[in-house]
């Protein structure tokens, strides 16, 4: 990677990823915390959060996005055409739909929304009684960002392998990505390691995975070990949190990839 100054990242378990821009900015990808498991309480309170981008509309990536919008006051708001409609009806504010191929300026980054193979259902009541109601999402996505100093990162939300994950690199150049190895849901580490190779990705941090009680949710160990054999040059890393994360920092040795502690 070369010398760009960069945002600084600070993963919160599971898919959320929060940013702060050179400028100040703060992001939160995939609004998930207090409903989290693998969310330390001490990171339940923000600041300020000046923008949101939901990758798509289950309870995992967006449980906590009309309560954080509504005390927070986000600049933007960006999903989906229609989860931005349910957002909307919810008394969302600073709604900034968009679809897959567009780009917008986002808190001054440019945030391409891009394909993810998932699906993007909304249930309304609670998930575990039968009956409830699910209304449509839009499509499920991920998000191609490019700061103004010329890095770009790449949050893949939940998604399978494809191949068109060549044109990703191709056209948007992240050299960072957040990919979801969990399999079950998205896919495991083998599918995950060739989408890094698709991607051309210099560094990967592995999400989605270890976060519900399931057997079949992969360990990102096994990941690097794939992503070896198949030469990849990806270096898998780490994030820092005040906190130490749950089952993610202690899990690697490591060196941290951008710390954005303030106080560790």
């Amino acid at each position: 990677m070369t010398d760009i100054e960069r945002p600084r990242f600070l993963y919160y378990g599971h898919s959320t990823v929060g940013l702060e821009t050179v400028a100040g900015q703060t992001v939160l990808i995939d609004p998930w915390i207090q409903g989290n498991p693998m969310c330390p309480e001490s990171l339940y309170e923000f600041e300020k959060i000046d923008a949101f981008l939901i990758t798509h509309a289950h309870m995992d990536h967006m449980g906590d996005a009309v309560e954080l919008a509504k005390r927070y006051i986000p600049k933007k708001v960006v999903a989906s055409f229609e989860l931005c409609a349910w957002l909307g009806s919810k008394g969302v504010r600073n709604l900034a739909p968009m679809g897959l191929g567009g780009s917008q300026n986002v808190v001054g980054l440019t945030v391409t929304m891009v394909r993810a193979d998932h699906s993007s259902g909304i249930i309304e009541g609670p998930v575990e009684k039968p009956g409830g109601e699910i209304f449509d999402g839009g499509v499920a996505s991920g998000y191609c960002v490019r700061t103004p100093e010329g890095f770009s990162f790449y949050h893949a939300g939940d998604t399978a392998v494809f191949s068109d994950m060549k044109l990703i690199a191709e056209l948007y150049r992240p050299s960072l990505g957040f990919v979801p190895v969990g399999d079950l849901f998205t896919m495991g580490p083998r599918e995950a390691a060739l989408a890094c190779k698709f991607l051309g990705l210099a560094q990967v941090v592995p999400i989605h995975f270890g976060t519900f009680p399931d057997p079949s949710l992969a360990d990102p160990i096994f990941y690097q070990c794939i992503l070896r054999r198949i030469c990849v040059r990806s270096r898998l890393q780490k994030l820092c949190s005040p906190d130490a994360h749950l089952s993610f920092l202690h899990r690697f040795s490591l060196r941290s990839l951008l710390p954005i502690s303030r106080t560790g």
